[in-house]
């Protein structure tokens, strides 16, 4: 069967699960910080309504949304591994597609390392309380750090997504006299700009505390969507100036 051949697999195959996972996992990651954050603050003093919701709906979501994630890391690399010739296109092709996977890898470390491991704090006291325990004093603090990961990794999937797509169906073509020096400067750019952003999302500068003025990208879901589209159009202004 020619699927299963290794250029078909790689080529083909692992790229159609590539995309259904990264949709899933995008998808979710669109839900948590447009919809379903925004939708707990307005349950005001509805406490059983917010514990139920979390219990039975983003438990729900977690999973699938962790999982998408592994899936669609592993499955990228795949193609890159079995395609041959895969790292063997135009400079402006094979930089683009390596600052989405940079910013994926962070984003997938950001879900597991951070997300979930916050969030099961989270769930488990979303549990003892329904059950009628005293609340977990520390799961305010988890959902803090949580939030603010999945508001960074909603400001890099802008960038993620424009740079996946570009990298084979615009920079590969439009930029075919792009130089490698170039190519290094805005991987650089792209590499300290969302090291800053990480950085801060972490809490590193100034603390996790509302109060840290630095974290307003993340205190609504406007706010990330502007950062994230300033963060796209530096870089995508950058590619222009530098591959040229």
């Amino acid at each position: 069967m020619e699927l299963f051949t290794r250029y078909y697999m790689g080529d083909f195959l692992f790229r159609y699960m590539h995309i259904m996972a990264g949709i899933a996992w995008i998808g979710l990651l669109y839900y948590f910080n447009v919809v379903q954050v925004p939708a707990l603050a307005t349950y005001g003093d509805e406490g059983k309504a917010r514990m139920l919701t979390l219990d039975k709906v983003a438990r729900r979501a977690l999973w699938w949304f962790r999982w998408a994630s592994i899936v669609t890391l592993v499955t990228g690399l795949l193609i890159t591994g079995i395609v041959k010739g895969y790292w063997t296109q135009p400079i402006a092709q094979n930089v683009t597609i390596g600052i989405g996977m940079i910013y994926g890898i962070i984003m997938v470390a950001n879900v597991w390392m951070i997300i979930w491991k916050n969030q099961k704090i989270v769930l488990a006291n979303a549990v003892n309380v329904l059950g009628g325990a005293v609340a977990d004093p520390a799961a305010a603090g988890a959902g803090r750090k949580a939030f603010l990961a999945s508001r960074q990794n909603f400001i890099f999937s802008f960038s993620l997504l424009w740079f996946m797509v570009g990298a084979a169906h615009f920079y590969g073509s439009a930029f075919g006299t792009a130089t490698t020096s170039n190519a290094i400067i805005l991987l650089i750019i792209a590499l300290v700009l969302g090291a800053v952003l990480q950085i801060n999302a972490l809490g590193m500068i100034g603390g996790t505390s509302a109060t840290n003025k630095l974290l307003w990208p993340y205190e609504s879901h406007k706010n990330a969507m502007i950062t994230g589209g300033v963060l796209w159009l530096v870089l995508w202004v950058a590619s222009e100036i530098l591959l040229t």
